[in-house]
């Protein structure tokens, strides 16, 4: 009995916090180390009192918020493989739920499951979320209104072309339904945007982009954001209704993709050229869905089956009438067997030349019994 009463008491000896990485963690997280911390979520699960484990537990909770006091009771160096990262907020926060439970049972079970996400991962088809560790994603939006109140401008990301939509749109869509390495295809490449948020993922991204000076002005951006992972970026000049998807796939060894990102003109709100080809310069609302049908038939084929769609689309008047694009969008792709997942409304940032105009806007509406145009969508479907 004395040389396991020693063993426990040189266990619950062991520093909990490895050496503080050269490099900050993000969101505050804690550096620790994973024997140390599994000791002791294990020694909580085999108390026999409820006071002993919220004493263990509030002890814990107090070496948690220590951090980052570097001293050599606190700290110790520690091989990678015994390093886990966690956020101090979660942290506390399991902790507490720990303290707060009415039954010791209960508050073992917290214990188990917290233990259980530091040394298992289970995540879904479709993303690398880890779903014994869910609550450290509190960043990933999950309802389906989004108030983004400016766009991310950061590294390679400008706002300089009319037509580009904001980063957090595509970062949103990757971090839910793709995982590290897979393929993005964005049929309305534009500026890049999709591809740089691709690059800072860890994803493969291709892009195609009617206008070729458009196309050249994004690889330049493109390659000025870091590539870590070493993945796949390229955005190819011509029509997304007839490109050769499959060729320039199996040009990089691929079938699929993994994720179809689609941000189409909304019709003629916005004349992008004069090519024909151009969906702005469709005759009609008709020749536009016609157009972006085309468009989904091309690239239908080599989307993985279950994987997912995400288009970004609003709405628009013409001689006084609302013109549901976003719906008639979203209609054209359900014809096609997909299986809509959510409609989530965006806030829509109006243009330097309307903001300027805000007053003549609002007396317009007023005029003509209108509203103006706050929102516009991005519709999730999944194919079958």
């Amino acid at each position: 009995m004395r040389k396991n009463t020693a063993q426990t008491s040189e266990n619950r000896t062991l520093p909990l916090f490895a050496s503080p990485p050269e490099e900050p963690l993000s969101r505050d997280s804690l550096s620790l180390s994973k024997r140390a911390l599994l000791h002791r979520l294990g020694e909580l699960g085999s108390t026999e009192t409820t006071s002993t484990f919220k004493n263990h537990a509030f002890a814990l909770r107090e070496r948690v918020l220590q951090y980052p006091e570097k001293n050599g009771a606190l700290f110790v160096a520690v091989d990678s493989d015994d390093i886990v990262n966690i956020r101090r907020d979660t942290l506390v926060s399991e902790i507490d739920q720990m303290l707060g439970a009415f039954t010791l049972d209960r508050a073992k079970y917290y214990a188990r499951r917290l233990e259980l996400g530091l040394v298992k991962t289970r995540t879904s088809a479709h993303n690398d979320i880890n779903l014994l560790r869910w609550k450290e994603y509190d960043d990933i939006v999950t309802d389906s209104l989004w108030v983004i109140d400016r766009r991310d401008s950061s590294g390679a990301h400008v706002g300089w072309y009319w037509g580009n939509f904001v980063p957090q749109i595509p970062h949103q869509m990757m971090r839910r339904y793709t995982k590290e390495g897979d393929w993005v295809l964005d049929t309305f490449g534009g500026s890049g945007t999709t591809l740089i948020e691709c690059r800072r993922l860890g994803r493969n991204g291709l892009g195609i982009e009617l206008n070729s000076r458009v196309a050249d002005a994004a690889r330049d951006l493109i390659s000025q954001e870091p590539n870590p992972r070493n993945v796949v970026s390229e955005e190819l000049v011509g029509d997304s209704r007839t490109v050769d998807i499959g060729a320039a796939l199996a040009s990089h060894g691929q079938k699929h993709v993994h994720l179809l990102v689609m941000h189409p003109p909304y019709h003629d709100i916005i004349q992008f050229s004069e090519d024909e080809r151009d969906l702005s310069n469709a005759e009609s609302t008709e020749s536009f869905l016609r157009m972006f049908g085309e468009v989904l038939d091309n690239a239908t084929p080599w989307l993985e089956k279950g994987r997912f769609v995400a288009i970004v689309i609003g709405d628009k008047y013409a001689k006084g009438e609302w013109i549901p694009l976003g719906f008639y969008c979203m209609s054209e792709v359900m014809k096609r067997g997909y299986l809509l997942k959510s409609i989530v409304v965006k806030n829509f940032d109006t243009t330097r030349a309307k903001r300027s105009q805000e007053q003549l806007w609002r007396y317009r509406a007023l005029v003509g019994g209108f509203f103006i145009f706050k929102h516009e969508y991005v519709l999730v479907l999944q194919k079958q």
